[in-house]
């Protein structure tokens, strides 16, 4: 079998593409380079170029390393223009709109698969392999890509593959969706050692240091766009008690940072755009009982005429908990919880599971905010 292979110069994908080879597959391999470091938006207080983990030199030249000892073409696709568009610009509209936005998921389907899909056809491949963890097995009798949880679920990344489509899953192939990370490791090392010792990154790979406020606030200044105004903090009865820099600055939960003094915790409840607040609460305005999330994308099978039950998240290293599933006329869901769950974030992912405990990914949506009524 012909593969087309993503290398990023990381432990992972190093690994998919020995366990590739060495199952005797005629590979090519691909980087994409995502983001142009050369825009000085990536720098610290001092001006200094930040570490980065987004297809840097050093990874491009890393991946090539790993493709020689392999024997395999190797290409680079720049995409950074594509990935501004598709990726970057709506996070940063994303946060000024109020969300907290997870843009993995976008990177992975809108870009990345639907970038090699299109490169892999072109040269006659018949997969695309990537490093993530996770599983798609082929359903002959109901003619349908389905996708699972890696065996390992800790390490499990269907949380950002959740939107990926029935013709991008016939393609798509995970050598690691049943491997332990150190026999990842092992197996990275018998072909390079330096990708084999790389260290992960939690953070989105574009804002290298987690803050994304900062990087948002240089982003505008480079792009010469106007700077969020400031504006005013307020309780749930409307009351102003404070104020703050910018409604990017803060998400759904947060604690820290109000600059308020109260005789209780006081959390950020809600985020009014078109009104400039953020609204703050007690704990328990935190919960919520139902919440709608939108573009929902059904995997194991066609949208539902019927209440669907699952096992739900809300977030990536959240437990997935059971709900009722509605498909509303619009296409979007409404979702029910079992039990009330805290801080549901709009523009945060949600991702369906089987409800009998297994570990199938029946769909998932963008969740819009949470639906009490």
């Amino acid at each position: 079998m012909k593969i087309a292979v993503a290398m990023s110069g990381g432990v992972d994908s190093s690994a998919a593409a020995v366990m590739l080879k060495e199952e005797g597959h005629e590979l090519v391999g691909f980087t994409m380079q995502l983001w142009d470091q050369r825009r000085g938006i990536n720098v610290d207080e001092n001006g200094d170029p930040l570490p980065s983990r987004c297809c840097s030199l050093d990874d491009v030249y890393d991946a090539r390393r790993v493709a020689g000892r392999l024997e395999i073409p190797f290409y680079v696709l720049n995409l950074e223009k594509d990935f501004e568009r598709d990726v970057v610009e709506p996070f940063v509209a994303s946060y000024l709109s109020g969300e907290t936005p997870i843009p993995c998921v976008a990177c992975n389907s809108r870009l990345k698969f639907a970038s090699l899909d299109k490169m892999a056809v072109s040269l006659g491949c018949d997969k695309v392999a990537t490093g993530h963890y996770a599983r798609v097995v082929y359903d002959e009798g109901a003619d349908r890509y389905r996708l699972f949880r890696a065996t390992n679920h800790w390490k499990d990344q269907t949380y950002f593959l959740w939107e990926l489509t029935q013709e991008q899953l016939s393609r798509a192939h995970f050598p690691l969706g049943e491997m332990q990370k150190e026999d990842v490791r092992e197996i990275a090392r018998g072909v390079d050692a330096v990708t084999a010792e790389k260290q992960e990154s939690q953070e989105i790979c574009f804002v290298p240091d987690g803050k994304y406020s900062e990087f948002i606030d240089r982003y505008l200044e480079h792009e010469g766009r106007p700077m969020p105004e400031e504006g005013d903090i307020v309780n749930s009865r409307g009351e102003t008690i404070g104020h703050h820099t910018g409604i990017h600055r803060y998400t759904i939960g947060q604690r820290r940072g109000l600059g308020i003094a109260h005789e209780k915790p006081l959390y950020v409840t809600q985020i009014e755009r078109l009104k400039n607040q953020i609204i703050v609460g007690d704990d328990t305005d935190l919960d919520a009982n139902a919440m709608i999330a939108k573009g929902v994308n059904w995997i194991a099978f066609d949208a539902p005429s019927k209440p669907v039950r699952a096992r739900v998240k809300i977030r990536y290293r959240h437990e997935p908990f059971p709900a009722t599933i509605v498909v509303l006329p619009d296409g979007s869901a409404r979702i029910v919880f079992d039990e009330p769950q805290r801080a549901v974030t709009p523009g945060q992912a949600t991702i369906f599971y089987d409800i009998d405990g297994g570990d199938e990914v029946i769909g998932g949506g963008w969740i819009v905010g949470k639906d009490d009524e």
